[in-house]
Formats: structure tokens, sequence, C-alpha cells
């Protein structure tokens, strides 16, 4: 999307998360089904999307936020002495967990564009003394981050509030290592989604008006350069997402998936 409303959309999604970070908002759903103030509700909808109770362990608090459609972890495959690019990374939940699976050999990179979530990860990071991780601002659509410097680039529900999803793929290819992968949970269209839900802005930056339909998102990916496309829809998704946004009937619309590529 590179019309009129993308700049508003920019910035409502911005200031929704800082807001998120400073603790004066509920995430990216105002009914705060994803991302909740309540540690017990952020648990049960981390383990929802896939998360174990081993990896929401020893986390520094406000880490996860609940923020999530999936964990990016169960697909990286991720090796000791890998450097790992998050994309939106949020309180750091995500490149924590990286963290473990690359160890001190290896290096994680988180890319946030609110100032207030790169903050908040950066004590969360200085709380737990996790050294192999480092949060730079930045715009997934223009990464912070060398050329050819990734091994794998993973993402947990951000790629869809991108108005320019085909420049978030270009980058991607671009920071990642020949052979290097993409690991993304994230939520995709099944279908078109009705223009009024898709024009609203708020229903935007809440993770749904900006879903793409999957064969766009492959063809996204081949565009850029990356091969063994891979695009896994989860059909339990449906549940949550029903449960999630009462009354606009999202089943078999959107879904929530685990998308993977590699660089060639």
């Amino acid at each position: 999307m590179k019309d009129g409303n993308a700049g508003e959309i920019r910035a409502t999604i911005r200031e929704r998360y800082a807001k998120t970070a400073l603790g004066a908002g509920s995430g990216c759903c105002e009914s705060g089904c994803c991302g909740s103030k309540d540690p017990a509700t952020v648990e049960d909808l981390a383990l929802k999307v896939g998360y174990s109770m081993q990896e929401l362990h020893n986390m520094p608090e406000g880490a996860n936020m609940g923020l999530g459609c999936g964990n990016p972890q169960a697909i990286a495959a991720l090796k000791p002495g890998e450097v790992v690019v998050d994309l939106g990374s949020g309180g750091g939940f995500d490149c924590f967990l990286a963290a473990r699976q690359v160890g001190e050999t290896g290096r994680v990179i988180g890319v946030d564009m609110t100032p207030e979530m790169v903050e908040k990860a950066r004590r969360n990071a200085q709380a737990i003394q996790c050294a192999n991780v480092a949060f730079r601002l930045g715009e997934i659509e223009h990464l912070p981050v060398a050329d050819n410097e990734a091994d794998v680039l993973i993402s947990n529900c951000v790629v869809n509030l991108s108005t320019d999803k085909a420049q978030v793929f270009r980058e991607a290819f671009r920071v990642l290592k020949p052979g290097g992968r993409i690991a993304l949970a994230d939520i995709v269209a099944l279908s078109d989604i009705p223009e009024d839900i898709r024009k609203d802005v708020l229903l935007h930056a809440e993770c749904v008006a900006g879903a793409e339909r999957v064969e766009k998102l492959e063809s996204m990916m081949r565009d850029a350069g990356f091969r063994d496309v891979s695009i896994r829809t989860n059909q339990e998704s449906a549940k949550i997402l029903e449960e999630m946004f009462p009354g606009l009937a999202l089943g078999g619309i959107i879904s929530s998936a685990a998308i993977e590529a590699a660089k060639a």
C-alpha cells in the first residue's frame, strides 16, 4: 500500500506501540487480546500461539507483552554462532529467546521503529545481562543492518503492519548472507479483505487490515530473489481471531501463518 494514508497508518502504529511500551496502552488491539497488562493473560496468549513454558521462563518483566501471533523460534532452527535479525523486536522477547539458541558466539540484532520500545528492550537486556543482543532504532523497510550480515531473519506479527511489504522482503534479501533464511510468524489474508476493514487505520494497527493475500506474498518474496518460499497457514487460528475481533467475521478471511524462504 503506497497510498495517501500510509503516513497515517505508520503514525498510528508508532503511537499505539509507544503507549504499550510505556505501559499506557493495551498493545496492538484495543481489546487487549494481543497486548495485555495482565501477566497471566500475556502468558496464556503466548502459550496459545505456540510458545512453551520453558521459553517463557526467566524472561525480564515486560519483555513478553503478548504481541505475537506465532512463534518464529519454532521454525527458525537457530544454531550456535548464527547472526539473527528480528524485525519489529518490541520489548525484546524473541531476541532473548534467539540469544539463548545462538549462544555467546552468535549475535542478535533487534530492529524497531518505536523509540520507546527500543529503550524498553535495552533496559530488559541490561536487566538479564544479555550481552549478545543489540537493539537498533529503524524501519523494517530500511533496516539499519549491513549487507550480507545475517544468517536468519525472524519476525512476529510485524510484516502485516508494513505498507510496503515488497520493500521489506527486498531489505530482508539484502541483509541476509547467501544461504540465509527467513522465518516469520505473521497474519495473512486467505481472501480479499472487505474494503471497510481495509480502509480502517486502527484495524491496520491491530494486525488485521494490512494482511496480504498468500499468493501476493509468495510473489513478492520470489521477486526479491528468495527461493523455497513456503507459507503455511494455521487453521486453528480462526477461532482465536474470532474471539479477538468479535463481529468482524474474520474466519476464512485472515489467518496466522508460518512464512519461510531462503536466499539462493
